[in-house]
């Protein structure tokens, strides 16, 4: 079992990205849906997934939705809307300690990185 976090750095304020909604799923099944925090971190989702198997995620970060709430104007549709970021956990072995997993999303309107932090 694993345990998974995440933050958002708004890279045009060069902020936190405080209010962006985050959605988890793994296959077609919701497992969260959450906000981030002044510092653009979600610790809800940590408590409500907790331990986690091993398998394939995918966390969705309501971007434009996020930039239109500061009073950016995006076009319709915008560039960026939801973007998906799809990634793996490893399966353990039995009595194996589990990983954690640190998803960060550094967004702006037209662009966005992601990498497996610490």
């Amino acid at each position: 079992m694993s345990t998974l976090s995440t933050h958002v750095l708004d890279l045009v304020s060069g902020q936190p990205a405080a209010g962006m909604e985050i959605t988890l799923w793994s296959g077609g099944e919701r497992l969260f849906v959450g906000m981030t925090n002044i510092d653009g971190r979600c610790p809800d989702l940590s408590v409500a997934v907790g331990d986690m198997p091993g398998g394939s995620y995918r966390l969705e970060f309501a971007v434009a939705a996020y930039f239109r709430g500061r009073g950016m104007a995006l076009s319709a549709p915008p560039f960026l809307d939801i973007v998906p970021i799809a990634f793996g956990m490893a399966q353990r072995a039995p009595g194996e300690k589990g990983g954690h997993y640190h998803v960060p999303l550094l967004v702006s309107p037209y662009g966005f990185s992601t990498y497996r932090g610490s």
